[in-house]
């Protein structure tokens, strides 16, 4: 299926592992040029030589902390046109309210929360001016099952919920859209160490959390590309109708009201 992709500009926050590693591949392989961010340099630069050797897709890294004061804007400049802006970037930390301090959890906002929010705010008039774009944020379901034990994450994601409807409800009227993406659990490191976490919680032990693993749908997480390609081809025109609303794609554990 030819997504209509080809020559795309696309920025992508937290693009050095996981899924925004997964989300740049899959756009180099629909011939879209890339502008990646991440904290790490080393990684970025290994990232883009493995990409640029693969697909005749242009990539500029930009070694960024999006916390910093007075980042994003420079950012946006140095980046230019941007047809596809994917809000990737941020992990909230796991805990109860108690184990969560407010300095962790703002750290945990300031990132993913205010990270998405102040990214659109800075994209949005531009993509208007042009003509339209698209901006997908990631956020988790966490966001709709309310874990007292991932109270910042699920508080933060339900709230990036809500903006992505609240700006995706009138935003093809710029002809924008504005999509939100829900994974449940994915095959990368972070799912692993929360797993580890919460089996020392449960059992005494990390070494039992291949048990926990066992509850999710199909006796594992999801393969990072099941959550990318649908990231990919929501970007594309053959989901030009598509605004406003969030897609889950975590097995049906949200249907279970669990997030284990």
């Amino acid at each position: 299926m030819d997504l209509g992709l080809k020559g795309k500009t696309v920025l992508v926050t937290g693009a050095s592992q996981g899924i925004g590693e997964g989300v740049a591949r899959g756009f180099a392989a629909e011939g879209c040029d890339l502008h990646l961010v991440a904290r790490s340099a080393e990684r970025l630069a290994a990232i883009k030589s493995e990409i640029e050797a693969s697909h005749t897709a242009s990539v500029t890294v930009h070694p960024r902390d999006l916390t910093a004061p007075g980042v994003i804007d420079p950012l946006i400049e140095a980046v230019g046109n941007i047809d596809i802006l994917v809000n990737n970037a941020g992990v909230i930390p796991s805990g109860s309210l108690w184990d969560i301090d407010e300095a962790k959890w703002r750290a945990g906002w300031e990132l993913k929360v205010f990270g998405y929010i102040n990214l659109t705010r800075a994209v949005y008039p531009r993509m208007k001016a042009r003509g339209g774009g698209v901006i997908i944020n990631n956020i988790g379901n966490g966001g709709e099952v309310f874990d007292p034990n991932y109270v910042a994450g699920t508080t933060g994601n339900a709230s990036l919920m809500a903006f992505t409807r609240a700006m995706g409800g009138h935003s093809l009227d710029d002809n924008i859209r504005v999509v939100g993406v829900n994974p449940g659990p994915v095959d990368t490191d972070r799912i692993y160490k929360m797993l580890k976490k919460r089996s020392m919680e449960w059992y005494g032990t990390e070494d039992r959390y291949k048990e926990l693993q066992d509850r999710y749908p199909l006796k594992r997480p999801a393969h990072v590309h099941e959550i990318t390609d649908l990231i990919v081809f929501l970007a594309s025109y053959r989901s030009g109708y598509t605004s406003g609303t969030i897609f889950t794609v975590d097995g049906g554990i949200a249907s279970r009201r669990s997030v284990i």
